[in-house]
């Protein structure tokens, strides 16, 4: 069994932001919730690893001024938004029983934003 954090964006939790310290504090907390978890429910066999999604091409960015997705887009060294599945797939592999051996991580699924 798996228990599957996402945050809401992958920035917010790994590099400082202006404005949003409280928010990225809550991202960290959550973080730290997970790596506790890899202790208290190993008994259990309850794997504990966390989602970090970056920008995502969904709906909601439709209605957005295209120089600010633009801005958005230029942060992300892969060049483009992640599409909701290449999240999904990422939150189904950790789900999976291919990630048997897997517990504790934080998998950012950010298009290596996180990591510049």
């Amino acid at each position: 069994m798996t228990v599957a954090l996402s945050f809401s964006t992958a920035r917010s939790r790994a590099k400082g932001t202006p404005a949003f310290g409280v928010y990225g504090a809550t991202k960290a907390a959550l973080r730290s919730f997970a790596r506790t978890w890899i202790s208290d429910l190993k008994d259990r066999h309850i794997r504990s690893n966390v989602v970090s999604p970056g920008p995502s091409d969904t709906p909601i960015v439709d209605g957005q001024p295209a120089d600010a997705i633009a801005r958005i887009v230029s942060t992300i060294p892969m060049g483009r938004m992640g599409e909701p599945d290449e999240i999904a797939k990422a939150a189904l592999f950790l789900a999976s029983d291919d990630s048997s051996f897997v517990t504790g991580i934080e998998l950012f699924v950010d298009g290596g934003r996180a990591q510049v």
